[in-house]
This record gives C-alpha cells, sequence and structure tokens, in this order.
C-alpha cells in the first residue's frame, strides 16, 4: 500500500522555520496502534491501560521495591557466589597444551597498571563481601594483605603478570573464609 503525497502530514512549522515540539500527558497519547500498513493492531493482553502492575494484565509483577538480587541470601548462597567469583577471577581458563590455569584476572592484568587497578578492585569486592558475612578483623587483615602482595606484584610489567596467575589470591581468599564459615556455630 503506497501512500499519495497528500496524505502525507508535516508538522508545523514556526517562525523560525523548526518544527514544534509536541508534549503530550498520557491520556492524550493514548490510541489505537498502527502498523507500517495502516492497520489497527488489536489490543493485546500488555497494550491499553494498566491500572498499576502488569497482574492486571495477565503477565507478571515486577516489585521493585523490595528486589535486591544481592541482599536478600543466606551464608551459603553468599560463600556459593563468592567461590564462583573467586573461580572465574583466578581459574576459570585453562593455557592449552598445559595444565596452567588462569582466569579473569590474569587477563585484565595484562593491561598496563589500569587493568591491575581494576583487578584488585574486584579481588577487594570479594573482602568486602567476607566482612559482610562477619568474618573477623584478622581474617578480613590476611584477605587484604593477599590482594595486596597480588596488587603490587602486579604491577611489575611480565613477571607480575605471571605471577598474578600463579598466586591466586582469590581462590586463597576464598579457602581462609570458607575455613573460617565451617569453624563458625550455625
Amino acid at each position: 500500500m503506497s501512500m499519495q503525497q497528500d496524505d502525507i502530514i508535516s508538522p508545523p512549522r514556526r517562525a523560525s522555520g523548526r518544527a514544534t515540539h509536541a508534549r503530550f500527558n498520557g491520556v492524550e497519547a493514548r490510541g489505537p496502534v498502527i502498523d507500517q500498513e495502516g492497520r489497527e493492531i488489536p489490543q493485546g493482553p500488555f497494550q491499553g491501560r494498566f491500572q498499576g502492575s502488569f497482574q492486571d494484565a495477565g503477565g507478571f509483577r515486577f516489585d521493585f521495591q523490595t528486589a535486591n538480587p544481592f541482599g536478600n541470601l543466606t551464608r551459603e548462597q553468599r560463600m556459593a557466589r563468592l567461590e564462583a567469583v573467586a573461580k572465574l577471577l583466578d581459574v576459570a581458563f585453562m593455557l592449552p597444551g598445559t595444565k596452567i590455569r588462569y582466569g579473569i584476572d590474569g587477563i585484565i592484568g595484562l593491561i598496563p597498571v589500569v587493568g591491575d587497578l581494576i583487578a584488585t578492585a574486584l579481588s577487594l569486592w570479594l573482602v568486602r563481601e567476607a566482612r559482610a558475612l562477619g568474618a573477623p578483623w584478622h581474617i578480613v587483615t590476611r584477605m587484604l594483605a593477599n590482594v595486596a602482595v597480588e596488587g603490587v606484584a602486579g604491577m611489575v610489567p611480565v613477571a607480575g603478570d605471571a605471577f598474578d596467575v600463579l598466586f591466586r589470591a582469590n581462590m586463597r581468599n576464598a579457602r581462609i573464609l570458607r575455613r573460617w564459615l565451617d569453624s563458625q556455630p550455625r
């Protein structure tokens, strides 16, 4: 279906020559949905007016006020997430033809200075999670020492990257925290 030149409506021009910017509120902007061929699209379950939630339209209800994917976890769930992140950072990949494992931390560390700062920040997130789990100061201090050793040694251009891959501070920190958690009463 082709449109005639007379069917095309152009926006009114101001004296300055620019088009006006119409502003609509929610009520004025409602109307039928038209496809490219000019046919009206029937109202589906997610179209039209919602009376406050997706539940009214027969869909899902999203509660953004209380949803927190990182906050309402048990200790075991937090620890499992922490161990998964530590594995991703330190031992996620294997160097082909060898038994040397490396992770995202080793790859990011190849970028001079900035990469080591980013890798150290990711490692510090694990220490923060340990603190949120209630780890005492001596556990957190040992974890911070591991991060500091890896961060400082990682700043050395080539040898630091090799040390970073072999030292695996995040796996050490996860192991330290797991041992402490296992010794705590439930």
